[in-house]
């Protein structure tokens, strides 16, 4: 089959489209011939030689499919032949077959493209994770999203939208609309505004109760100054750097803070099965009437991988940058 390939790591000139072999398709796993992926900051991390792929899992870089079931492993019955399905997989989405867990793929709506698919598993599983399986965002609570353009951004708004949960999010000015529309009820200018003054003047100086964050050692004491007490805060990325100085960890104790670390490819096969089914209870049924759906910024012919790297790395996009593979 032909692969996106790193050729060593770097820069966007080490991905190459080259031949590959195809993976085997184990007894509880299904093979899909792959019509779209989407792209994410580890494919880039990983193209940089600063996040390696999960032991057992593929080298070649994308962490979610779309696309026509070609084969499926001895013991799996739930799926054949024909069948679309889309999913999340711990790597090998930049190739023309994949392999992923029967468990772990579902079922395309009719409504969806193969693109649209392969924009939601990463980024909706990550949302969810976060809001309510780590933070138990509730009904009317406030909750701060941080890069609320991004992918997971976008789908963090209209998860924490479906809660009934009352969203700020920071942004660009030029990226507030979409957020907006989505159901943001108050969009910050990171660039031109202190978000924790913003945050404490919206919510009548009670501050917010969940904070979904990316951007890391920058962002962190105003982090904790946002939050209101029992407030819950879920660091995902350190996009700015890890390092926090002259930090008074007083407030953590007084407010009664949870601080939660989290990432999503790192965690078990079980794990991930178990995110999977509840965020299709909570989801698919939206998804499948629209009320839930996918942002997609740019779609990309696979062979212009590099470009849609260095969109991505620009930090150009409002939502997903998917690559289509013919």
């Amino acid at each position: 089959m032909k692969a996106i390939v790193v050729e060593k790591p770097g820069g966007i000139e080490q991905l190459k489209l080259s031949d590959y072999p195809k993976p085997p398709c184990g007894e509880t796993e299904i093979l899909v011939k792959v019509k779209a992926t989407a792209l994410n900051r580890a494919d880039i991390m990983q193209r940089e030689g600063k996040y390696p792929p999960p032991v057992g899992a593929s080298s070649i870089l994308g962490l979610e499919i779309a696309g026509i079931v070609e084969s499926v492993g001895a013991k799996v019955f739930k799926w054949k032949s024909g069948d679309k399905v889309f999913g999340l997989i711990p790597g090998g989405g930049y190739a023309e077959y994949a392999i992923i867990n029967e468990n772990m793929a579902i079922e395309i709506p009719d409504n969806l493209s193969f693109e649209e698919s392969a924009s939601i598993p990463e980024v909706f599983l990550t949302a969810f994770q976060s809001l309510v399986w780590l933070s138990e965002l509730k009904a009317n609570e406030f909750v701060l999203i941080h890069a609320g353009a991004s992918g997971v951004g976008t789908a963090a708004i209209q998860i924490a939208r479906e809660l009934g949960a009352r969203i700020i999010i920071t942004s660009s000015a030029d990226k507030q609309k979409i957020c907006k529309d989505l159901g943001a009820d108050l969009t910050i200018d990171y660039k031109t505004k202190n978000f924790k003054d913003e945050v404490l003047k919206f919510t009548n100086n009670y501050g917010s109760d969940v904070i979904i964050d990316f951007i890391g050692g920058s962002y962190f004491k105003q982090n904790i100054e946002s939050l209101t007490r029992d407030g819950r805060l879920v660091i995902l990325s350190t996009l700015s750097g890890a390092k926090v100085e002259e930090f008074d960890v007083r407030p953590i104790l007084s407010k009664r803070l949870k601080i939660i670390g989290s990432s999503l490819r790192s965690r078990s096969l079980d794990y991930q099965i178990k995110l999977t089914k509840d965020f299709k209870d909570f989801a698919y049924e939206k998804i499948s009437k629209g009320i839930i759906k996918p942002v997609i910024d740019k779609i990309f012919d696979w062979k212009e991988v590099a470009e849609a790297h260095k969109r991505m790395e620009e930090n150009k996009n409002i939502g997903k940058i998917v690559l289509r593979i013919n």
